[in-house]
């Protein structure tokens, strides 16, 4: 039986990036300054969490070297584990940009050779040519927002607007994306991802990675909220991946949570959506004895980001490390023989940092399951070697990117 379980813990960098500098996130480190700040009392939150941060399943896995090898020091306050079990290291990441596109087909062994299109960020996001043909083409009476923004904030900002309007906010941010978010009864859902399909057809000259569609739900600024419903509307990657590779050699692609729409449905033979890293974790042990030999089990994590990283919400962030970490075991207790089991992420967004942005960093690298003898892999030079691991463990041809470790 040779099975693999990738998990995309997103955005839960360990520092150390050595072109940080380039994207104005030099010294950023999501683990260490989480790890800090708990230390300091400082990720205490009453009914959520106190004291240092505590993770101890993926610290017996070879986190807490990996942090020390990426960033150059053991995080602030954790406890050593006694024995490391797993196979662990760090990644840099050679793709341009530090958004969700790029890191996950890295991981998929596709590195993005290419520069993304991006919007202003000063003044209005949009040029007018492009809201004209939203408007024309999307039959809505304009838009709201046309700017950078914080999703949560702008809700609250525009919603009510938007409902006696009905025009949609359309935002950005940082990374290669147009967002729009509107709300599930008063614009309606389909209507939404309507317009999100024809929006991804008008940004595409403008080489933007995601159209994401942002529903919401309430009747004033003070109880908007965001559902479950998002939709990622992706390009394709520019060759095939892991996942293709997969599928061309008769394995099995489960894709849990937004994997699907990264990958823009290419190379995906199963879609399983949950929303919360919660729902996420049950939807992965299903989808783990839902596995056949050879195939890949594919979950990205979102919480980590969406809700903590981005809102700089440092108490939340340890509280979802905590609770994933506590899950682990059960995991652990559905391997069987010839499984490999793969944590690691995407980019940074260090809760602790300016802005809201993404922050490029080294993201770390832990494989293990039965058999898999314990080892420091070191620093490696791409995220394309987790793909090229798993193509070597699940018994496919290499690809011309990355380098297996295992």
């Amino acid at each position: 039986m040779a099975r693999a379980f990738l998990f995309v813990l997103d955005s839960f960098g360990v520092g150390g990036a050595p072109d940080a500098a380039a994207y104005g996130d030099e010294g950023a480190d999501t683990l260490g300054h989480i790890a800090e700040f708990c230390a300091a009392g400082a990720g205490d939150r009453a009914g959520l969490r106190s004291g240092p941060l505590r993770l101890p399943n993926m610290s017996e896995l070879g986190l807490m070297h990996i942090a020390r090898a990426a960033s150059g020091q053991f995080p602030a306050g954790m406890s050593l584990p006694e024995k490391v079990y797993g196979v662990y290291g760090a990644a840099n990441e050679i793709s341009r940009g530090k958004d969700t596109p790029s890191g996950h087909w890295e991981i998929a062994g596709t590195p993005v050779n290419f520069d993304w299109g991006y919007f202003p960020t000063e003044g209005d996001a949009f040029p007018p040519e492009l809201i004209e043909a939203l408007c024309r083409d999307g039959d809505v009476p304009g838009i709201l927002g046309n700017c950078h923004a914080s999703g949560t904030e702008i809700i609250a900002r525009l919603g009510e607007e938007h409902i006696r309007t009905g025009k949609p906010i359309c935002y950005t941010s940082s990374d290669s994306v147009f967002q729009v978010a509107a709300h599930e009864a008063h614009f309606g859902l389909e209507r939404l991802l309507t317009f999100c399909r024809i929006a991804r057809g008008i940004v595409d000259p403008y080489n933007i990675g995601r159209v994401i569609a942002r529903p919401f739900i309430g009747q004033s600024a003070s109880t908007f909220q965001r559902t479950g419903n998002r939709r990622d509307f992706s390009v394709l990657p520019q060759e095939p991946t892991l996942l293709d590779r997969l599928l061309q050699n008769s394995r099995h692609v489960h894709a849990v949570g937004k994997i699907g729409d990264i990958f823009a449905h290419q190379g995906i033979s199963r879609v399983i959506k949950a929303t919360g890293n919660e729902a996420l974790m049950d939807a992965s042990l299903s989808a783990i004895d839902a596995a056949n030999d050879g195939d890949l089990v594919f979950t990205n994590f979102v919480d980590f980001d969406m809700n903590y990283g981005h809102r700089r919400d440092v108490p939340g962030y340890a509280a979802a490390l905590e609770a994933f970490d506590a899950r682990l075991p059960e995991v652990h207790k559905k391997l069987k023989p010839g499984d490999l089991v793969v944590l690691t992420a995407d980019h940074g967004c260090d809760p602790t940092w300016r802005g809201t942005d993404h922050t490029r960093e080294r993201v770390p690298v832990i494989a293990y399951g039965p058999g898999i003898r314990s080892r420091s892999i070191g620093i490696r030079r791409t995220y394309a070697d987790i793909g090229e691991s798993i193509a070597r463990h699940l018994g496919i041809p290499a690809g011309p990117h990355g380098r297996s470790f295992l």
